[in-house]
């Protein structure tokens, strides 16, 4: 695509970098602490710039023809043959991601303002979320690589100061150091891969890659063992990101920080930053099948995993984040058999729906006292009507129940694991599963939640609730998406009974993302879309409603069937996979930094250092002795040093 100078993507990143400013500096100076700024002052200062922010985007999303938006702001770094401008840019790609980081960003400012309206310290909340969503939209807009980066770790620092917002609690500031500890993990491989690209290629300019990457494939012409490296390097920082295994284990307990911040930053945005560096880099992956092949299993593999674990979880908020580390491995399912856009069109319907669902628990937290645990709810249709249809909405949507988004894009992508030819039969069987277990979990946790009967403490029933209008409006908006979204990427094969009506997404993404047109009958195996696309339907209807009948009056697996309490028990401490890291690697690396600490440090560092004062102070005390004070002493030591330079100038002349 060609691209036009504008000024929009620098004005639509500087926006929210005026809401942290206000927030994080003007509002407080002014006001001499944060903890005087008024919830109304610090939501207006945040919410106001990323409003703008959206309009700004839905402006530039219109000017998308044929070319994209570009800004050279400055020359940002220069040594030797590298230079690297701040260059901003939208294209199809990144425009879709702006539009989805504003606008669902501003709806879940709106929330806050209302959730956490009692909450000291409200200037510093905002003051971070205007900080995130400005290292997400640098890390969307940036043209170059390493401006991706810095956005890259400035959402993985939002995000330890926003899971630890409550820092005063042990258990939430442990969960912000293991979240930003798992990042710095996996981004040391994006750093390799980053070195690797840099020595291949001599750029980081994206529209550079691009071309060289065509080149490559036009001529065969490149080192394919270190494409394949660098393929493995950069997933392994996706997997951080986007908590694949095995560096899924920080999004659960990020659960602890406020539930706005889950559904914006592990919901919505931040966690999808591994499969938008895909597929913006999608020429290079296609350039090394075994690496797809790895990545295409690996999702595989972290859906299934985690959608058992969430299927075990009582807390309403732990179910929806091994849901959404879940839904992220159809993402990379979904990439790794090349079918980048239907990665994409995921990305966008799960931003929705998962959302709706996080800030829908949100409401059902708010309305019961800050109570989480599901065992102790039950019966909440009556209390909590607005609450339940929108949870409901974007339960159907997570379910793949048509005609919902999630049906859409999970389907899409089930269908291009055994319809494209980099596809796998046993990734395609494993998505079927993953599908009909996230229905029956997602069934599981409105019944324990909406219906059967009540199991509220006299205290909460009490207190009992809806939430507020301002709480309720961006539910019933996202409830609305969660709805018809899906209708972007309608298939050709449905879209032939629905007027002719296209795959919108697919042909919108063309340009950066290539499109995989999906045959009728599969390459991998000899099944017809339709055959697919029913067998879905049918499976996620079954499974949904299974979930909610057989956990209608249930609290857990073993009072359906006792002799499962072992397999529950595994699943609810998430296959022991924490103690498993203590034992193998957290244990081990504190011993070995303890034995560092009392031999290589303590006895050789600093027993050198304080040998060395000690040494200094025994033989000051020795030679002290030798200034008594006494003339004839001092006469004596004169005669004899007079005597050994005499002596030693005749020996040296003499050689």
């Amino acid at each position: 695509m060609e691209a036009q100078h504008s000024l929009l993507p620098l004005f639509i990143l500087l926006l929210p970098l005026c809401g942290f400013i206000l927030n994080g500096v003007i509002i407080p100076f002014a006001l001499q602490g944060f903890g005087k700024t008024s919830v109304k002052a610090a939501a207006s200062a945040s919410t106001i710039p990323l409003a703008l922010a959206f309009v700004l985007g839905l402006m530039a999303f219109g000017q998308l023809g044929e070319s994209s938006l570009l800004v050279n702001a400055y020359p940002w770094l220069t040594i030797g043959n590298l230079s690297i401008d701040f260059a901003l840019k939208i294209d199809r790609l990144s425009g879709l991601l702006v539009l989805i980081i504003t606008g669902i960003g501003t709806l879940i400012h709106l929330f806050s303002a209302s959730y956490l309206a009692t909450e000291k310290g409200i200037g510093r909340y905002y003051a971070y979320l205007s900080l995130f969503c400005f290292s997400m939209l640098l890390l969307v807009l940036g043209n170059e690589l390493p401006l991706l980066f810095f956005g890259w770790e400035g959402v993985g620092l939002c995000s330890y100061l926003l899971i630890g917002f409550w820092y005063t609690e042990t258990e939430k500031a442990n969960a912000g150091k293991k979240a930003f500890i798992a990042n710095r993990v996996g981004d040391l491989g994006f750093l390799i891969g980053a070195f690797l690209l840099f020595k291949m290629i001599g750029s980081f300019n994206f529209d550079f890659m691009t071309a060289k990457f065509a080149e490559w494939k036009a001529t065969g012409n490149f080192d394919h063992y270190l494409v394949t490296a660098t393929c493995l390097a950069l997933f392994v920082g996706a997997t951080g990101k986007s908590a694949q295994i095995p560096l899924f284990v920080w999004l659960p307990d990020a659960m602890s920080g406020p539930t706005p911040v889950s559904a914006l930053i592990h919901a919505a945005t931040m966690v999808t930053a591994g499969v938008y560096m895909i597929a913006r880099l999608n020429g290079l992956f296609d350039l090394a099948p075994d690496a797809l092949t790895l990545i295409a299993y690996v999702g595989a593999f972290t859906a299934l995993f985690a959608g058992t674990i969430a299927i075990a979880q009582k807390d309403i908020k732990k179910v929806l984040a091994y849901s959404t580390v879940s839904q992220l491995g159809f993402m990379f399912m979904a990439c790794g058999v090349g079918a980048y856009q239907t990665a994409v069109f995921h990305l966008m319907t799960h931003a929705f729906f998962t959302a709706l669902l996080f800030l829908g628990s949100g409401s059902v937290i708010h309305a019961c006292h800050h109570e989480q645990d599901m065992t102790k709810m039950g019966g909440l249709k009556k209390y909590l009507p607005h609450t339940h249809l929108t949870m409901l909405i974007g339960s159907l949507a997570i379910s793949g129940i048509p005609f919902f988004s999630g049906f859409f894009s999970k389907d899409e992508i089930l269908y291009s694991a055994i319809a494209l030819p980099g596809g796998h039969a046993p990734v395609f069987f494993i998505g079927v599963a993953t599908a009909a277990l996230t229905a029956i979990y997602t069934g599981r946790m409105m019944a324990m939640t909406f219906y059967g009967k009540e199991r509220l403490d006299h205290h909460t029933k009490e207190h009992l609730h809806e939430s507020p209008g301002l709480m309720l409006f961006p539910l019933y908006v996202l409830a609305g998406l969660a709805a018809i979204g899906g209708f972007f990427g309608v298939p050709h094969l449905l879209g032939d009974y629905l007027g002719h009506m296209p795959h919108a997404l697919s042909h919108w993404l063309e340009p950066v993302v290539p499109t995989r047109v999906l045959p009728l009958m599969a390459v991998k195996l000899p099944l017809h879309e339709a055959v697919v696309m029913i067998g879905s339907s049918v499976l996620a209807i079954v499974s949904f409603t299974l979930g909610i009948v057989l956990f209608k009056n249930k609290q857990s697996i073993t009072e359906l069937v006792s002799g499962l309490a072992p397999i529950e028990k595994v699943l609810a401490h998430k296959y022991y996979i924490d103690e498993l890291y203590q034992l193998v690697i957290l244990g081990p690396i504190a011993k070995f930094s303890q034995i560092c600490s009392d031999i290589i440090d303590r006895l050789g560092i600093d027993g050198a250092v304080n040998g060395v004062g000690n040494g200094a102070r025994r033989i000051g005390t020795r030679l002290k002795a030798l200034q008594d004070g006494d003339v004839q002493t001092a006469a004596l030591w004169m005669v004899a040093g007079t005597a050994l330079a005499v002596a030693g100038t005749l020996i040296l002349a003499r050689m």
